[in-house]
């Protein structure tokens, strides 16, 4: 996919996700909850789950009818509730203790730690209510009940103790402990690898794509290989990148004294792992069985993971 048409694709996925994050986040949540929730979740951010949840039903084949659409944009959206979640909950002095995330002060920082613990267990269980609408026509949506069962199952699963929490326990635990790279792969497949998977998987379940078939198995390697990726460029910009380029704090696994990807392999080292993962996630999509063409979202968002610079 050329660059140019990227940018239409992305820019128009991005409009749609953004206006249904701010139809879908209450702004009359009780006591300014709802101006804590819209701060964390809405205008910032790469929303690179809701891209790899919206190129993976293309490519499946979900956007080719109403319902299947409807699902996308609602497991897009559910996802990023998630992820907002998550960063909100990890910011906390409790956890990572930051003051800066997607170029502006975090949640706890403008707000408070209450409201921000409260905006987080807000927005987590919004995202299962946007997933589940109570009644389909009043929700102008026909996205069947086994369907919005397996998203929330997808979601959920990604989300708990054998995912992205269990991940930030494990990474909470090894600070000034020298993780192998078997452990530290572990570590990232849950704390971010899983959401990652788990966003592809959502958009081919809204096709109907059954586990076990040779689409599905396709799209779960493409899946993992890019989401360990994503993590490894993540410690390479930490590494190389100013705070004001990030628009996170730089360096702070570092000054943490967690394991990183760097501290293992070494720069280059890390960025060979990289490129490595790209090759094998752009084979598996070609060894997925899906129109290639259909694929194109998802093979560019493979090689911008790898190639971004913040």
């Amino acid at each position: 996919m050329k660059p140019e048409a990227y940018q239409v694709w992305s820019g128009a996925v991005l409009s749609q996700v953004e206006r249904a994050l701010d139809a879908w986040v209450p702004a009359d949540a009780p006591a300014n909850l709802g101006e804590v929730m819209r701060y964390g979740v809405l205008d910032g951010g790469k929303r690179l789950r809701a891209l790899l949840v919206m190129a993976a039903a293309e490519a499946s084949g979900a956007l080719h009818n109403a319902p299947g659409r409807d699902a996308a944009l609602r497991a897009a959206s559910a996802v990023e509730l998630i992820h907002a979640y998550s960063l909100v909950h990890d910011d906390l002095p409790c956890m990572d203790n930051d003051v800066l995330r997607r170029g502006k002060p975090t949640v706890h920082v403008r707000y408070g730690e209450a409201q921000a613990m409260l905006a987080g267990d807000a927005m987590q269980a919004l995202a299962f209510e946007v997933l589940t609408p109570e009644d389909a026509v009043a929700a102008d949506t026909q996205v069947a009940p086994a369907l919005q069962a397996r998203l929330c199952r997808l979601l959920a699963h990604a989300a708990g103790q054998a995912g992205m929490a269990g991940g930030q326990a494990i990474d909470l635990a090894s600070v000034g402990v020298a993780l192998d790279e078997q452990a530290l792969r572990q570590m990232h497949r849950l704390k971010t690898g899983a959401l990652l998977r788990a966003s592809v998987q959502m958009g081919a379940a809204c096709a109907g794509v059954a586990p076990g078939t040779p689409a599905w198995q396709s799209l779960t390697v493409y899946a993992e290989a890019v989401g360990l990726a994503f993590q490894i460029v993540d410690d390479v910009l930490d590494a190389t990148q100013p705070s004001d380029t990030l628009g996170k704090t730089a360096g702070k696994d570092a000054d943490a004294n967690k394991p990183t990807y760097v501290s293992l392999l070494g720069l280059e080292g890390a960025r060979a792992e990289a490129n490595r993962l790209l090759d094998e996630a752009l084979g598996a999509l070609l060894a997925s069985g899906l129109d290639p063409v259909a694929c194109a979202p998802l093979r560019a968002l493979a090689e911008r993971i790898v190639h971004r610079d913040h």
